[in-house]
Order: structure tokens, then sequence, then C-alpha cells
């Protein structure tokens, strides 16, 4: 049998019809922004297999880095230990985000990054003594798929087979300028039995790309601060210079007191995740009772070659080169964007930084089941270019070292299709 068949027999892949699924494509190689399949064919990847890879595939520095790790120490378990790389890079992630971070805690990948999250301030309530144990969020969110991060996602198909067994969440909307005091309101009714809020800034990825302004966002900080409402802010999407600035709170004047970070973390190199707080969350837990401690923790906490990937993927994405290849990348997709809102099949074009998002006009509604993804991934991939649309929305969020000359090729087969169906 050959590779397809193979994994046929013995793999379940995510989000994936079994059933009615088309055989995985064998890639066997990857390289900058190209992947390559085993009979010799390239593909553009253009959503950055799965929005985690920054800096292209197979990056020669981030293989040194974890290649040399790998000779000097690849695992130790991180409860009464600790090691070079995950103190280095608590330390350089601390320094680029708000100054209100001043703990670290390490697992697996974002959802449970997101658990973890939610469990510090739970708990946090619960160790002082508070009965607080709503959790507000946002209609539409996306944070996750195990259970903690799906019962703070929004209700959909995805979660209708476990809707008895997720915990009670507050769901608002997104907030504007016309309805930014009736959420207020809905907040306010709730607000002493509220323990967080837990949001996407400025980017709901998995709901279709849906973008906000930073400004409202900021006011409805403001008012949960105000109301004494813990904030989570999950970057997992938007962090490490997805927005064009370093982090989704570099737009914001208000601060999260806890950030949760995976994706892009380590270059897409391999899993990881972190949980930042303040130490108002930490000191919260510290105490003479062993029952106030965080019960949490996974086998590769802090794993030694994730940790040093990271730090290789931050030394990359804070080069001067790669800024500048983050700023270009954002000035082409605003261009391009002007370009799309003209064309008649086309509606709804929204753009942050290095996310370029529309819908195609469909007679069905928008929606992640949209029949017209499935063509639209095929006819991309024929013509040698990843693209995963959510549904009818299209979305760009390539590899930073993508060059001008490859992503106006993006933009040309973008038009061709949209004139070819």
């Amino acid at each position: 049998m050959n590779l397809q068949e193979r994994d046929r027999v013995v793999n379940w892949h995510p989000y994936t019809q079994m059933k009615t699924a088309d055989d995985a494509i064998p890639i066997v190689k990857g390289k900058g922004i190209y992947l390559f399949d085993d009979k010799g064919n390239k593909y553009i990847d253009a959503v950055s297999s799965w929005w985690v890879t920054l800096h292209g595939h197979a990056h020669p520095y981030i293989a040194q880095r974890v290649s040399e790790q790998l000779h000097t120490l690849e695992q130790v378990i991180f409860a009464g230990f600790t090691h070079e790389p995950a103190v280095q890079l608590s330390e350089n992630l601390l320094k680029l985000l708000p100054n209100n971070q001043q703990k670290v805690f390490y697992s697996d990948n974002g959802s449970t990054a997101v658990e973890v999250a939610l469990k510090m301030c739970i708990q946090y309530c619960y160790n002082q003594g508070k009965e607080k144990t709503k959790i507000l969020a946002f209609k539409n969110a996306y944070h996750g798929d195990t259970f903690g991060a799906m019962s703070v996602s929004g209700r959909s198909v995805w979660t209708k087979p476990f809707g008895e067994m997720l915990f009670e969440v507050i769901f608002i909307d997104i907030p504007t300028s016309e309805n930014i005091e009736d959420l207020k309101a809905q907040i306010s009714t709730f607000q002493d039995d509220i323990a967080c809020f837990i949001y996407e800034p400025l980017i709901q990825g998995a709901a279709g790309m849906l973008m906000y302004n930073a400004e409202d966002l900021d006011n409805l900080m403001k008012f949960c601060r105000a109301n004494e409402i813990l904030m989570i802010q999950d970057e997992v999407f938007t962090g490490f210079g997805r927005t064009g600035k370093l982090f989704a709170a570099n737009h914001l004047s208000e601060k999260p007191d806890i950030m949760c970070f995976s994706k892009g973390l380590t270059g897409g190199t391999m899993p990881m995740g972190i949980t930042t707080c303040s130490n108002e969350i930490f000191n919260a837990f510290l105490s003479d009772d062993k029952y106030k401690t965080l019960f949490h923790g996974h086998s590769f906490t802090a794993n030694p070659l994730a940790c040093t990937a990271a730090l290789a993927s931050m030394e990359l994405l804070l080069n001067e080169e790669t800024q500048q290849n983050i700023q270009r990348i954002s000035e082409q997709h605003f261009r391009f964007s002007n370009v799309l809102k003209e064309h008649s099949k086309v509606e709804n074009v929204r753009q942050t930084g290095t996310i370029l998002a529309w819908e195609f006009k469909t007679d069905q509604r928008t929606s992640y089941f949209n029949e017209i993804g499935k063509k639209l991934y095929d006819e991309f991939l024929s013509r040698g270019i990843v693209m995963r649309p959510l549904g009818n929305v299209m979305y760009l969020v390539p590899p930073y070292c993508i060059s001008t000359e490859e992503l106006n090729f993006i933009y040309k087969n973008i038009l061709q299709v949209l004139d070819s169906f």
C-alpha cells in the first residue's frame, strides 16, 4: 500500500468526516512557504498550517537550536525541577507583554492554555472565599476543543453533542460603539457572580475571521476592571505578529489579568501552550494551606525542546527583517483588500495585519458548512495553493517569509478563481 492507503487504514483526521473525505495528501518535505508531496508537487502554505508556521517550514535556525538542545536535555519533570530554556523563555516573553504579566505557566497547546486560565480565575475566587463561578464570553467564540474550552466557546453544531455537559456561560455580542452600553447593562445583571471574561482580542478566528475595534474592546475591558471581573485574553491566534503588532495587546490601552498563547509560539515547530498572569493572580495561590495550590500539570510541561524552539522563533520574530516583512504583508493585504471590495462575488472584506478575510457570495448563508468551501479548497490545491476556507469565508494567513512576488501570485489566483466560479 502507498502512504495514502496506509493512512486511511489507521488514522482519524481532525475536523474531517472520514466517510466522505478525500485521501490525505502525503507531505514528504517542507521548505519556507512550500510543502512538497510524494509526487513532487509543491504547494504554497497560505494558511501557515492552521496558523502556526511563522517563519516557514523546516527553518534551519530553529532546527539547529532544537538539535543542539536534543543532545543536552530533551525532557525533565517540571514539578520540582527547572532548566535554562524554560527560565529564559519566560524572561524573554514577559519582557514583551503588558507589564502586569509576571508569571508563566506552561502546558501543551492553546486549548490547555485556556483550561489553565479558567482554573486560575475560578480558584482565585475560591481561595479568597468568594462565590464567583460564572464566565463571560463572546458569542461565536472559539477557544479550543477540550471541555472547559468548549464551554466558553459559542454554542454550535460542534458542541451540540456535549451541550448538557458544558458549564454555564454568559454570552454577549462583540462590542461596538452602538451596543456597548447595552453590553454593560447585561454584565451588570450578573457582575457579582462573574469570575472572569474570556475573549479573542480583535479577531474571532474560527468563527470566520470576524473582526472588531480595539477602542470598543478597551471600553469593555475598562468596565470589567471597574467591576472586579478578571480578564483572560486569548492570544493563541493573534499573538506573535499576526495583527501587525507583536500582540493584540499592543493595540489596547487596557491590560488583561491573564493571557494565553500557543500556535506561533514555537514557530510551528512543536506543540506548546503558555498561560501568563499577574502577580495578583499568582499571590492568591500562595498559602500555608496546600489545598490552595493550583493542581494542574502536563507530562511535557515546559519541555526543553519546545522551549528552545520558542526561543529561536522569538529571536527570528524580533529581528528587523521579519518585522519589515510583517509590515510589508500587512500593506500588501490592505491594497489587495481594496481590489477585492470591487469584485462582484465578494462581500465583507476585512483585514488586520497579516490576516486578510472575505466572503464568497453564494445562495447559501455564510457558514462553516457552506458547500462552496470544499470546491474552493480543491480549486486552489489544483493551483498549488493551500487555502482552507471556513465554508464561504476565505482568508490568508501566510508565513512571514513569503515574498512580494509569491503573495502577488496568490492574489492573482484568487481573482482568477473568483472569476471562474
